[in-house]
C-alpha cells in the first residue's frame, strides 16, 4: 500500500540453471495526503531436470507489476486505488511416476529426466483491480468499503511421465501406434466481482470494553473451462499440437455462474480485566448455476460461527481457547457435485498461548487443536469424484518461534505434529444412474492423502562485525500419501499383500545456507539452496501417480540497493 514519504528498493539476483530475478519497489509522496507506489518483478527459473532426447528443460517465468494510489492518507477519508497484473509462462513439469510394484518414486530412469518439451506450456494472466474507501469517524470508529474485480486466465498442456518409456523429442509416449497422446490440456477463465463493507467500533458500555464489527459481502463468480484443440489431428503419426487459449471445438465446456451474499457480526468484550470473550457469526447464501446437465443448480444457505476466550495475564502474553465452524461459500469448490449433497464444512477447536520474550524481541506461540472436515470436496478438476471423504479429522500441535534471541541473533522456526484420520468414507452420486455410492469402507481409519505427520523448519542468522551476516536453516517434512480415497475399488496395496500401502513420497530433510554483507543503503547476499544436494520430493499430485523432485543444489547471488 502507498504511504507518506519517499522510499525505494531494487534487487537483482542471478544463479545456477539460468536463474535470474529483478524486483523494484518505489513509493513517492506527491502531496501532504497523496502518495503513489509501484512494484515490479521479473523472474526466470531454468529447471535442473532435462529431456535427454530434446535437450529441453522445465522452466518457470513470472512477470508482474502492482501500482497503487493513495488519496487522503492519514486523514478521515482515505481512498486506495490499486491494480495488480501478473503473467506466468512456464514449461510444466509433472515430475516422475510412482512405481506400482514399490509405491515409491520410480528408479528405472534417472531422476533428472524430464518428459516434457519446449512445445508444452502453462500460461496464465491475472488482473486484479481494487478500490478501498475508509472513513474514520474517530480514532475508535471506522467504516471501510472495498470493491474488487479480478480476472484469472490459464491455459496449459503438460506432458506426463512414463514408467516404461524414456523421454523423446516429440513429447509423445507410445507403447503402440494408437497410444500416443499429448498429456492433459485445459483452458480456463475465472472472473470475480467482490463488494465488502464493514463497520468497526471500539467503545465502553456497562463497565466493559467492546471491539464491535458489523459487515456484509457480495461475491459473483463467472467461470469457463474446456480442453484445448489438437491442431495436428488425432493420428499417432503426428505429434500433438496445442495452442494456448484455443479451446476445443468439440465437446461441451464446463461453465458456472454464482452469486453469494453474506452478512457478519462479531464482538470482543473485555468483561473483566484481562479476560476477553469473542463471539461472531456469519450467514452466507450461495446461488449457483452450472452447465452440467446432472448438476444444473446449487442453493446453499449456511451459518459460520466462532467463539473464543482469552486471558491476558500480562501485556506480553496470553492464553486462549477457541471454537469455530465454517462453510466454504465459493461455487468453484462444488463444480464436480452431481446432485446437491451437503456443503463442505470445517469445525476447529483450539487452545493455545502466546508469549513475547526479551522485551518483545522474541515471539513464542503454541497451539493444540482438533479439526474436522465434513463432506470434503475434491478440488482436482481432472478427477470425477466430488466428495473425497464424508468426514475426516486432524489432531495436532504447533510450535512457532520468531524474533531476536540477542541483538545479533535472529531465529524463525516452526514445528507441526499432525495425527489425521478418515472417520467416514466418501459418498458420491453416480452421474448416469443417480444412485448414491460409497467408497471402499477400508479407507476408514487411514491417513488422508498429502498430509505429512510432521513438518519442521528453522532459519537463523547471526550478525558479525563489519557488516557481515551468516545464516542457515533446515526444512523437514514427513512422508505423504498420494491416492484417491473416494473410489469403491480395492485399497492400494503392494503386490501380493493386503495391507494398505498407497503411493508414498518419502520424508526428507533439506539444508540451506547464506552469507551476506550489509550496509545501510546496499547489501550483497549469497544463498546456497540444498547444500548437500539431497534428492527429495517436495510435491505430490494427489489423484495421479506423479511426484515432483525438489530443487538440487543451487547458488544464487543477490544485490540490493535502498534509497
Amino acid at each position: 500500500m502507498p504511504h507518506l514519504g519517499d522510499r525505494g528498493k531494487i534487487t537483482g539476483s542471478v544463479g545456477m540453471y539460468g536463474y535470474y530475478e529483478m524486483t523494484g519497489d518505489f513509493n513517492k509522496q506527491i502531496t501532504d495526503t497523496i502518495a503513489f507506489r509501484f512494484n515490479g518483478m521479473k523472474r526466470f527459473d531454468g529447471g535442473w531436470r532435462k529431456n535427454p532426447a530434446a535437450n529441453d528443460r522445465p522452466t518457470l517465468e513470472r512477470d508482474g507489476v502492482a501500482a497503487s494510489l493513495g488519496i487522503g492518507l492519514n486523514t478521515d477519508n482515505e481512498l486506495i486505488l490499486s491494480h495488480i497484473y501478473t503473467t506466468v509462462d512456464d514449461k510444466p513439469d509433472y515430475g516422475v511416476n510412482f512405481d506400482s510394484t514399490t509405491r515409491k518414486p520410480q528408479e528405472k530412469f534417472p531422476v533428472k529426466y524430464y518428459w516434457g518439451t519446449n512445445s508444452n506450456f502453462d500460461k496464465g494472466t491475472v488482473n486484479i483491480s481494487t478500490a478501498t474507501f475508509t472513513h474514520h469517524f474517530s480514532p475508535a470508529s471506522e467504516w471501510r468499503t472495498q470493491v474488487r474485480y479480478a480476472d484469472y486466465e490459464r491455459s496449459y498442456w503438460a506432458r506426463t511421465p512414463s514408467l516404461t518409456i524414456a523421454p523423446n523429442a516429440e513429447g509423445k509416449v507410445c507403447n503402440t501406434p494408437t497410444s500416443c497422446n499429448g498429456g492433459p490440456t485445459r483452458t480456463m477463465n475465472y472472473k470475480t466481482i467482490t463488494v465488502q463493507t464493514d463497520y468497526n467500533h471500539r467503545f465502553h458500555l456497562f463497565g466493559m470494553n467492546h471491539d464491535f464489527l458489523l459487515g456484509g459481502e457480495y461475491l459473483n463468480e463467472d467461470s469457463f473451462r474446456h480442453s484445448l484443440q489438437n491442431f495436428s489431428g488425432t493420428t499417432s503419426a503426428n505429434p500433438p499440437l496445442f495452442r494456448p487459449y484455443k479451446a476445443n471445438s468439440a465437446g461441451i465446456p464446463v461453465e458456472f455462474n454464482s452469486d453469494t451474499y453474506a452478512v457478519y457480526v462479531q464482538d470482543t468484550v473485555e468483561f473483566i480485566p484481562k479476560w476477553k470473550l469473542t463471539l461472531g457469526g456469519r450467514r452466507d447464501e450461495m446461488r449457483a448455476t452450472y452447465s452440467s446437465a446432472t448438476s444444473p443448480k446449487l442453493n446453499y444457505g449456511q451459518w459460520s460461527t466462532r467463539a473464543a476466550l482469552s486471558y491476558h495475564f500480562s501485556d506480553q502474553s496470553h492464553l486462549y481457547m477457541a471454537s469455530s465452524s465454517s462453510f466454504s461459500p465459493t461455487a468453484d469448490l462444488y463444480q464436480l457435485t452431481v446432485q446437491p449433497l451437503p456443503p463442505e464444512r470445517s469445525n476447529v477447536k483450539e487452545i493455545g498461548a502466546k508469549w513475547l520474550l526479551f522485551d518483545g524481541d522474541l515471539a513464542l506461540r503454541t497451539a493444540l487443536y482438533h479439526a474436522e472436515k465434513k463432506w470434503e470436496r475434491n478440488t482436482d478438476l481432472e478427477s470425477t469424484a466430488a466428495i473425497l471423504t464424508k468426514k475426516r479429522r486432524t489432531n495436532g500441535i504447533e510450535l512457532e518461534l520468531a524474533g531476536r534471541i540477542t541483538p545479533n541473533w535472529e531465529v524463525f522456526s516452526g514445528l507441526a505434529l499432525m495425527d489425521p484420520e478418515i472417520l467416514e468414507v466418501a459418498e458420491n452420486v453416480n452421474a448416469t444412474t443417480g444412485v448414491l455410492t460409497s467408497a471402499n469402507p477400508e479407507y476408514k481409519g487411514k491417513r488422508p492423502r498429502n498430509t505429512p505427520p510432521y513438518t519442521f523448519n528453522l532459519w537463523t542468522t547471526y550478525r558479525l562485525p563489519y557488516g557481515w551476516k551468516i545464516g542457515g536453516g533446515v526444512e523437514v517434512k514427513g512422508k505423504r500419501y498420494g491416492y484417491n480415497p473416494s473410489g469403491a475399488g480395492p485399497i492400494p496395496t503392494l503386490p501380493g499383500e493386503t495391507k494398505f500401502h498407497p503411493n508414498t513420497a518419502p520424508a526428507y530433510m533439506r539444508w540451506d545456507a547464506m552469507v551476506a554483507y550489509e550496509q545501510p543503503k546496499w547489501a550483497m547476499r549469497l544463498n546456497v539452496q540444498n547444500v548437500f544436494n539431497t534428492t527429495y520430493y517436495d510435491a505430490i499430485y494427489d489423484n495421479g501417480p506423479f511426484t515432483i523432485p525438489g530443487q538440487r543444489r543451487r547458488v544464487i547471488m543477490t544485490a540490493e540497493y535502498k534509497f
